[in-house]
């Protein structure tokens, strides 16, 4: 009771002037029933009993009353000792011990039951703890064994990749000096198709030299005269065999073999100009055939190249994330 009214001087002052303006408003009826109903029932609540220790809390008590509080306790505190019966005293002290120690037990008993308990928790965490480390050094096993044959494989196609790119320059060099050997070999031919063209012009016309210069000859001859006409056609006269005389024959026959000697050569020259176009258009053939091998190549070998390199990608893609984790 004396702990209750030194707890009321505390209490009473916050309790007033929380309530000050309920009380200046209210009549001395009113103030008695404000204190016997509406203030208890005010404080029921947590929330306001919360506040008011709060607030009593933070009341700043002087010194001096501090130690007049303390006396005051002490003096209470020996008084009710004294006039207390020792029996009563020894068996409240008995069951205050007896509480403490069935506390103490039970806080014992809680305190082994958290210690068992976060001794499994632990150990739980602990094999999980393992089981992970294991799966995690298997993955990083795995990853390591994928960056070796991701490498191997790497180097490979770099190896891969030079040996193509040394095949590639020499099918290049080959194709380039085999259309450098065509276009020679074409400018020739057409220098020589036109050479061979002004010869058979330049023959042509000394050919028609010679057949106007034969055909003015046998002109000119009374007995020969009547076999050409002057349009050119030979002509042979119906006349008796036995009329000829030696010479206009073998003359005859020496003139013939002339026109076939000229007739074969050139026709022997049309041939060779045919062949020699044959030939042209053949290098021709051959040389748009190397083109397209070597534009060919180039693709093959561009392609291999960019497949190797997106597939060393994916192969290095799928093991960034495991060694991220």
């Amino acid at each position: 009771m004396g702990l209750l009214g030194m707890g009321h001087r505390l209490f009473v002052p916050r309790l007033l002037a929380t309530s000050k303006e309920d009380l200046l408003q209210a009549d001395f009826e009113g103030a008695l029933k404000f204190f016997r109903v509406q203030l208890p029932k005010r404080y029921r609540a947590a929330e306001n009993a919360q506040r008011l220790m709060e607030q009593a809390c933070n009341i700043k008590v002087p010194t001096k009353k501090l130690k007049k509080f303390e006396k005051e306790y002490q003096s209470l505190r020996e008084s009710q000792l004294q006039q207390e019966d020792p029996i009563d005293r020894y068996q409240r002290e008995n069951r205050r011990l007896q509480e403490a120690s069935m506390r103490l037990e039970q806080e014992n008993d809680d305190l082994a039951h958290e210690l068992v308990t976060s001794k499994i928790a632990l150990r739980n965490d602990l094999d999980q703890a393992e089981d992970k480390a294991d799966v995690l050094n298997k993955e990083l096993l795995n990853t390591k064994q994928r960056l070796v044959e991701t490498e191997e494989e790497k180097r490979r196609q770099e190896e891969e990749t030079a040996q193509l790119k040394e095949v590639f320059r020499r099918e290049l060099e080959k194709a380039e000096s085999e259309i450098k050997k065509t276009t020679a070999i074409i400018a020739e031919y057409k220098q020589i198709c036109s050479q061979l063209s002004t010869r058979l012009e330049k023959q042509q016309a000394s050919t028609k030299e010679e057949l106007d210069l034969v055909k003015a000859k046998v002109m000119a001859c009374e007995r020969c005269r009547e076999v050409f006409s002057k349009d050119g056609p030979l002509q042979i006269p119906a006349v008796s065999q036995d009329n000829r005389d030696t010479d206009l024959d073998e003359e005859k026959d020496s003139l013939k073999a002339q026109l076939r000697e000229l007739e074969l050569e050139l026709a022997q020259t049309k041939l060779q100009l045919v062949e020699a176009k044959c030939k042209i258009q053949e290098l021709e053939h051959q040389r748009g055939v190397l083109m397209t091998e070597v534009q060919a190549a180039k693709n093959s070998w561009f392609s291999k190249t960019l497949g190797s390199l997106k597939n060393s990608a994916s192969n290095q893609s799928p093991s960034s994330p495991k060694e991220g984790q």
